[in-house]
């Protein structure tokens, strides 16, 4: 029988994860999990990079993370998964990898620059980039390799860091003349993406985000604050679906392919009011994501089975990079 081919993927805990999360990340994994032998970290190492000075909620963050996983549909029979902090030999290879590659590689992912964007936002021009931030694409690379993963699912403005790891690979093969790691490959995701209330990135920092945990209310609340047609003044009058900004994406998503047929004809007629067409996609939303939701609170009550998913996710996950551990210390020629 054919081994699978490994895929290692992470998110950062920052607290409980939302929508767009979902739809543009997790959605992906549960379809992973099912063709790959999949690796899911909670990167709690990356999270002191812009948030060292903040740790207070870090170990319940690390838990929301994974009760969202658990609830949306990541099973811990088919996929790995654990907390980065808990597998030491990631922070090893990662010093081996920072031996070998040049700074300007460094200095030159994207990653890096998103991130000295947001300390920046957070602590004003004069701050400081710190040696853990700079050193965060050797990590995330460190990551990837410690699992010597063959595919590495990302967004199209991730697959600069995923050349960066092949890079680094490159190099580390050829300076002690060995095959031994793995180039991985970007694997696009495919899913769709789901924009903020405001039209922007759905984040926690803008505010602009519906939570998986939220309860009903809560989401309509946020859903009701969606941005619609701008031009459209009174409700009778002709909308244009093309110039909706938020709700009408929010339709094509979670909306049928009549419902989404519908809503169109109706705005463009002026027989639908954006806060009435919004109601109707609140309700939706809050149908698409019930089973979730009261799957969620079976983990938030049950937290030692969350806590003995990450035991055994730790376990699987750390033989194989002690491994790579092994195996990388005796191609250096370490004592």
């Amino acid at each position: 029988m054919e081994q699978k081919k490994r895929i290692m993927s992470g998110m950062r805990p920052t607290g409980k994860l939302h929508l767009g999360h979902y739809m543009g990340v997790i959605s992906n994994w549960i379809n992973l999990q099912n063709e790959y032998d999949c690796y899911f970290s909670v990167a709690d190492w990356h999270a002191l990079t812009t948030g060292y000075d903040k740790t207070e909620q870090l170990k319940e963050n690390v838990l929301n993370v994974v009760i969202d996983w658990l609830a949306c549909g990541i099973d811990p029979k088919k996929a790995t998964i654990f907390v980065q902090s808990t597998i030491p030999e990631i922070a090893e290879l990662n010093i081996y990898l920072g031996m070998v590659t040049p700074q300007n590689w460094v200095e030159r992912d994207p990653t890096l620059k998103d991130m000295a964007k947001i300390l920046k936002n957070k602590e004003g021009q004069n701050s400081q980039i710190g040696f853990g931030l700079m050193g965060y694409p050797v990590l995330m690379s460190a990551d990837i390799m410690a699992v010597n993963a063959h595919y590495v699912p990302v967004g199209i403005d991730q697959v600069a860091h995923v050349e960066l790891t092949r890079d680094m690979v490159r190099r580390f093969n050829n300076i002690y003349h060995t095959d031994y790691f793995i180039e991985p490959q970007p694997k696009l995701n495919k899913c769709s993406l789901l924009c903020g209330v405001d039209g922007a990135k759905m984040g926690k920092s803008f505010n602009n985000d519906i939570k998986i945990s939220d309860d009903e209310e809560t989401t309509q609340k946020r859903i009701m604050q969606c941005i619609t047609d701008r031009s459209r003044a009174r409700k009778d009058d002709p909308g244009h679906p093309d110039k909706c900004e938020v709700a009408f994406k929010y339709w094509q998503i979670f909306g049928t392919e009549d419902e989404l047929k519908n809503v169109e004809e109706e705005c463009k007629a002026g027989k639908r009011g954006c806060a009435d067409c919004k109601r109707q996609l609140a309700v939706k939303v809050n149908e698409y994501f019930k089973d979730i939701r009261d799957k969620r609170k079976y983990y938030e009550n049950h937290l030692e089975e969350v806590k003995l998913i990450l035991d055994e996710g730790t376990e699987k996950s750390r033989a194989i990079s002690k491994k790579v551990l092994e195996d990388v210390r005796n191609i250096i020629g370490m004592y």
